[in-house]
């Protein structure tokens, strides 16, 4: 059985390097993808990716952008799991993910894993476009997510492997 994975980016292309998750979906998605790999440019549209979530998948790739306290364009991957969400309420026209993924239980759901690549961003003002360091930062986390891919792939591969032994 080939393992669902989704790998949805998020962000508002209006406020320039918070629409760095689609971008990098953007690129994601014009190169082939492995069997059973679905890429979404989800950008602010919140519900939509929740109810994609009740589809059932192994895991999911979040791409946005994380600022933390580091250089804009440094790459960050986080894996989360359900005692790392909280609380947060849905919004049918924002997009935020923590609140997708708390929400997703209530919705007849359950969380897969979850693993998120985040870039540090420079600039979330209003405006079109990444900064330089950000851009630059896209094909990095394009190779990121394709790593982490092939070992998610690799992983369900060994797992189903094992439940056929007996």
């Amino acid at each position: 059985m080939t393992a669902r994975i989704l790998v949805a980016g998020v962000g508002n292309i209006f406020l320039g390097d918070d629409g760095f998750g689609c971008e990098v979906a953007r690129r994601l998605a014009g190169q082939p993808q492995p069997e059973g790999v679905r890429v979404v440019d989800y950008g602010i549209r919140g519900m939509h990716l929740a109810y994609d979530l009740l589809d059932g998948y192994d895991a999911l790739v979040i791409v946005d952008a994380l600022p933390g306290e580091g250089q804009p364009g440094d790459i960050t991957v986080l894996e989360v799991g359900p005692e790392d969400l909280g609380t947060g309420e849905l919004d049918a026209h924002g997009m935020d993910p923590v609140a997708v993924l708390a929400n997703l239980e209530g919705l007849g759901g359950t969380l897969p894993r979850t693993l998120i690549v985040g870039c540090q961003p420079l600039d979330l003002e209003e405006n079109i476009g990444l900064t330089p360091a950000v851009s630059a930062a896209v094909d990095v986390a394009v190779a990121t997510v394709a790593k982490l891919l092939e070992e998610l792939l690799s992983e369900q591969a060994v797992g189903a492997g094992s439940q056929g032994e007996s």
